[in-house]
C-alpha cells in the first residue's frame, strides 16, 4: 500500500544531484536562435514608431518581429483584449513592443538596447482609488446578498466601519518564464514550456501563429516553481518563441532572467476593499457589507475569477447570518496582475480577520473569543453564497489549537512580558482558513489520464497535470501504484503534452491532484476490470475468447473479488493467486489491452453567477495557525517567535509532501503580509525587480519555533482516496503573523491600530509613533 505514506518525490534524486532538466537546461543544437523582448519606457502612452536600423545593422542579428508579423495578435484568458506586441497604445511600463532575433542570447541582449522606441506619453493612473474615483471599471460581479445586513447594521450596538488594503506580491519562482519552440514537419511547432497550461499555451501559440490546434504541441516536463504566475502568463512567451522558430525555420529559445521577468509579468492582485459590520457585546457577527476592489493592471487577465474567490472567501471561517458582498475590478497602468497561490482568497479572508482583530481591540476582548463565537458550527450553517459547510472540522481545530498549544498561559505570558515594557512588544494570535476546492469556472473542473501497463509489470502514466516542484507527479504515481498493486518505482509519470492530454485545465486551484488522480483511478480501473475478469476466468479454469469476453461491457460475476495488492492478483473467495506479470503476460498473448486512458468530471458543482448562490466547491480544506511575534519598539523589526498549525487533508495521499506544502506556504504568506513590498517609480517603473531588491523570507524570518500537525479525518467521501487539497489553503494561514503584529500594536496602542498590509519595518515604526501619539 502506497497511499498515506512518506513516498520521495519522483525529482528529488535528480533535484539533488543537478540533473532534473528544466527548459533552459535542454542543450543548445546547432541551428538554434534567440530572442528578446523590448519593453516601453513609460507607462501610458502612443507608440508612434520604432527604429531598428541599428540593431538589424549588428552582426548576427537576424531580424527585429513587430505586432504585424503575428497573424493574430490579440490574446487573453478570459477578455480578448491583450496584445502580444503592443502595435498602439502603451498601457504599463516595459510592455512589450518588439522583439530582436539573433544568432544567441549575447548578441540579441546587445542589439534589443539599439532599438529606438518613439512615443507620445500619457497621464497614467498607479492608485486603486483614483481607478475607483474615474470609474475606470472592467468587471462588475455579481453580488452576494443573504438576510438583510442593512436593518443588522442600524440597530446593533456595536458597529465598524473602514476600508483595508493589501498589496500585491511577486511569484518570484526560482525558474524565471522560458520556452524552447521547434519547427517541425508540415508547418508544426513544438513548444517546450515552463507553462502550468499547457492547452491555453497550445492554444494561443496556434492562434498566434495563424495554425491549427493540431500542428502544435506544448511538452511541460517541470517548473522551477510557478505559483500561479505559469498559468495564463507563460502563453505569449511560448509564443514569442514559437513565432521566431517559424519566421527562421530554426530552434528558437527564451529564457528572461529575474529583473525583466518581474518587470514584465503580473503579480498578485492589491485589494481595497470597504467594509461595514454589526455585531454585539460577545463580538458575535450579526450582520456586515463587503465592496471589494480588485487591481487588475493594465489588461483584465484571469481578474474577474480571482476577484470572485476573493467574494467567495471573504467570510473566511465564520458564519454571517446576514450579509451583502459587492465586488468591481478596476485598471490601472501597471503590469496585467494574474493568478497567484490563494487566486484571491487571501485578499478576502485577510480583510475579515483584520476585523476580528479591530472588534477585539474594540470590545477589549482577546480576538481568539472572538473567532470561536463566530466559526462555522455543524455542517447547516450556508455561505453568504448559500453552500453548506460539511465536513466542518473547524470547530475541532480551534480546540486543538487551544488546548494543545496552552493558549491562555501564552496569553498571560505575554500580558506579564509586555508590562516590563524594555523595548520590545510581543503579540498573539490564531487564525483560520475554509478554503473552497474548485475552479470556480465549473468547465475547468475536468481532467484526462492515460495510463500504460507494461509487459514486466511497469506503468508509464501520462496526465494534464504539471509538476512545478508541488508533488503532483508523485501523488499521481502513488495513486497508480497502489491501485494495480505494483511498487512505486515502477511508475513514472510522463511529462506533460498536449498530444496525449488534450484539453487540460491549468494545474491550479489546488485541483491538480484532485482532477489528474482521479482520471488516472478511472484508467487504472478499467485495466483492473479485464484483468480480473480475466484472473476469475483462468482461476476457474473456464475458456474464453480473448477480446469478446474480455473486453464485454457486461458484467462478469464475481470479477470484483479480485485482489490487486504486492505484485499479486488473488481471489479472496477462492483462495487462488497469480503473479500480476505472469497476469500481464496472459492478456497479452489473449489480445486483452493493457491501457487505457478516463476522463473525470468533479460532479455535483452548481453555483450559479446570474443569481450569485449555489454549490461553488467540492469541499472546503480548513486549517487553523496560532502565531506570536516579537517587535523592537524602536527599529520595528519584526521576528516570528512561534508558529503552530493544525491542517485538516482528509485522509492525505502523501503526509510528508503535505507538510512540506504547508510548510512552504505559511512561509510564503507570511512573506506577503510582512517583507514582500512592490517599489514603483514616480512614473510606474517597478524598482524591486531584483533579489537584491525585493524581500522574500529568509531563514531569520522563519519562525524560531515551528510545528505542523496534520488531524486525522476519515469522513471526507468526495474525492479521491478521501484526500483534500493542500496547495493553497496553508498561503492564508500565514495572515497570523500579520495579524499578531497587529495585536502586538494594539498592547501599545491609545488609538486602534490601523496598518495595511504589507507591514514591513518602516510600517511597523511608523504606526507605533502614529498609535502612541
Amino acid at each position: 500500500m502506497t497511499i498515506g505514506k512518506n513516498k520521495r518525490h519522483d525529482s528529488s534524486p535528480t533535484h539533488v544531484n543537478g540533473k532534473s532538466i528544466f527548459v533552459d537546461d535542454r542543450p543548445t543544437l546547432q541551428n538554434e536562435i534567440y530572442v528578446q523582448v523590448v519593453g516601453a519606457q513609460c507607462a501610458k502612452g502612443k507608440l508612434q514608431s520604432i527604429d531598428a536600423s541599428e540593431a538589424l545593422e549588428t552582426k548576427g542579428v537576424l531580424g527585429v518581429l513587430t505586432a504585424n508579423d503575428f497573424k493574430n495578435n490579440i490574446w487573453g484568458t478570459i477578455v480578448k483584449e491583450q496584445p502580444l506586441l503592443c502595435s498602439d497604445q502603451i498601457l504599463y511600463y516595459d510592455e512589450p513592443i518588439c522583439l530582436v532575433v539573433a544568432e544567441n542570447e549575447s548578441i540579441a541582449r546587445s542589439a534589443a538596447k539599439l532599438i529606438k522606441v518613439s512615443i507620445k506619453e500619457e497621464e497614467p493612473t498607479f492608485d486603486i482609488q483614483k481607478a475607483i474615483d474615474q470609474k475606470n471599471f472592467c468587471y462588475v460581479a455579481t453580488p452576494f446578498l443573504v438576510g438583510d445586513p442593512d436593518s443588522q447594521i442600524a440597530k446593533a450596538t456595536h458597529t465598524l466601519k473602514g476600508s483595508f488594503y493589501c498589496g500585491g506580491q511577486e511569484h518570484f519562482y526560482m525558474e524565471s518564464q522560458a520556452c524552447i519552440a521547434y519547427p517541425m514537419e508540415r508547418g508544426q511547432i513544438e513548444v517546450h514550456a515552463s507553462s502550468q497550461h499547457p492547452s491555453e499555451t497550445q492554444h494561443l501559440v496556434a492562434s498566434a501563429l495563424g495554425l491549427n490546434y493540431h500542428q502544435v504541441t506544448c511538452v511541460v516536463k517541470r517548473m522551477g516553481g510557478g505559483f500561479g504566475g505559469k498559468e495564463s502568463q507563460a502563453a505569449p512567451v511560448a509564443a514569442y518563441a514559437a513565432l521566431a522558430a517559424q519566421k527562421f525555420g530554426r530552434p528558437c529559445r527564451i529564457a528572461w532572467d529575474k529583473d525583466e521577468d518581474m518587470a514584465i509579468t503580473g503579480k498578485r492582485h492589491p485589494f481595497l476593499n470597504f467594509y461595514e459590520v454589526a455585531f454585539n457585546d460577545e463580538g458575535k457577527i450579526l450582520g456586515a457589507k463587503f465592496d471589494l476592489y480588485a487591481d487588475v493592471g493594465a489588461y483584465t487577465d484571469l481578474s474577474p475569477s480571482i476577484l470572485e474567490r476573493a467574494m467567495f472567501h471573504i467570510d473566511g471561517a465564520y458564519y454571517f447570518p446576514d450579509i451583502e458582498v459587492k465586488g468591481t475590478c478596476v485598471k490601472t497602468n501597471t503590469h496585467s496582475n494574474t493568478a497567484f497561490r490563494g487566486f484571491g482568497g487571501p485578499q478576502g479572508t485577510m480583510t475579515i480577520e483584520s476585523i476580528i482583530e479591530d472588534i477585539a481591540y474594540t470590545l477589549k476582548k482577546d480576538a481568539f473569543e472572538i473567532r470561536k463565537v463566530n466559526i462555522y458550527q455543524g455542517e447547516d450553517q450556508k455561505t453568504p453564497y448559500e453552500q453548506k459547510v460539511e465536513n466542518n472540522q473547524l470547530p475541532k481545530l480551534f480546540n486543538l489549537i487551544e488546548t494543545e498549544t496552552k493558549y491562555n498561559e501564552r496569553r498571560n505570558a505575554i500580558n506579564q512580558f509586555n508590562a516590563k515594557r524594555n523595548g520590545k512588544v510581543r503579540g498573539l494570535s490564531v487564525s483560520a482558513v475554509k478554503f473552497g476546492i474548485a475552479f470556480t469556472a465549473k468547465f475547468l473542473n475536468q481532467g484526462n489520464a492515460l495510463v500504460n501497463l507494461h509487459l514486466d509489470g511497469t506503468a508509464q502514466v501520462s496526465t494534464g497535470a504539471t509538476e512545478m516542484g508541488q508533488g503532483v507527479n508523485s501523488k499521481i504515481a502513488q495513486i497508480v501504484s497502489h491501485a494495480l498493486g505494483i511498487d512505486y518505482d515502477d511508475v513514472i509519470v510522463m511529462p506533460t503534452s498536449t498530444e496525449k492530454n488534450h484539453n487540460t485545465s491549468p494545474t491550479a486551484a489546488s485541483s491538480g491532484s484532485d482532477i489528474n488522480g482521479a482520471a488516472a483511478l478511472a484508467a487504472c480501473n478499467k485495466i483492473k476490470k479485464r484483468l480480473s475478469i480475466l484472473a476469475k476466468k483462468h482461476f476457474l479454469g473456464e475458456t474464453f475468447d480473448d477480446v469478446k469476453e474480455i473486453d464485454a461491457d457486461t458484467e462478469v460475476e464475481g470479477y470484483k473479488e479480485i485482489i490487486f495488492k504486492d505484485g499479486i492478483v488473488s481471489d479472496l473467495k477462492l483462495k487462488k493467486e497469480i503473479k500480476l506479470k505472469e497476469l500481464i503476460g496472459m492478456a497479452y498473448m489473449n489480445r486483452v489491452s493493457l491501457g487505457d486512458y478516463a476522463h473525470f468530471k468533479t460532479d455535483g458543482l452548481g453555483f450559479d453567477k446570474k443569481t450569485g448562490k449555489g454549490k461553488a466547491f467540492n469541499y472546503f480544506t480548513n486549517g487553523v495557525a496560532l502565531t506570536e511575534v516579537e517587535i523592537d519598539e524602536y527599529t520595528g523589526e519584526l521576528k516570528i517567535l512561534t508558529s503552530k498549525i493544525h491542517m485538516d487533508l482528509g485522509r492525505p495521499l502523501n503526509p510528508g509532501i503535505d507538510k512540506g506544502q504547508v510548510t512552504g506556504a505559511f512561509i510564503q504568506g507570511a512573506g506577503w503580509v510582512t517583507t514582500e513590498n512592490l517599489f514603483y517609480s514616480p512614473q510606474g517603473k517597478l524598482l524591486s525587480h531584483s533579489p537584491t531588491t525585493y524581500k522574500i523570507p529568509s531563514i531569520q524570518d522563519m519562525p524560531r519555533d515551528f510545528e505542523v500537525n496534520l488531524i486525522e479525518n476519515l469522513d471526507l467521501t468526495v474525492n479521491v482516496y478521501g484526500s483534500k487539497a493542500v496547495g493553497e489553503p496553508p498561503f492564508l494561514l500565514g495572515q497570523s503573523v500579520w495579524m499578531a503584529a497587529k495585536n502586538a500594536l494594539a498592547y501599545r496602542a491609545n488609538k486602534m491600530p490601523q496598518i495595511t498590509s504589507p507591514a514591513t519595518n518602516e510600517v511597523i515604526l511608523m504606526e507605533l509613533e502614529r498609535v502612541k501619539g
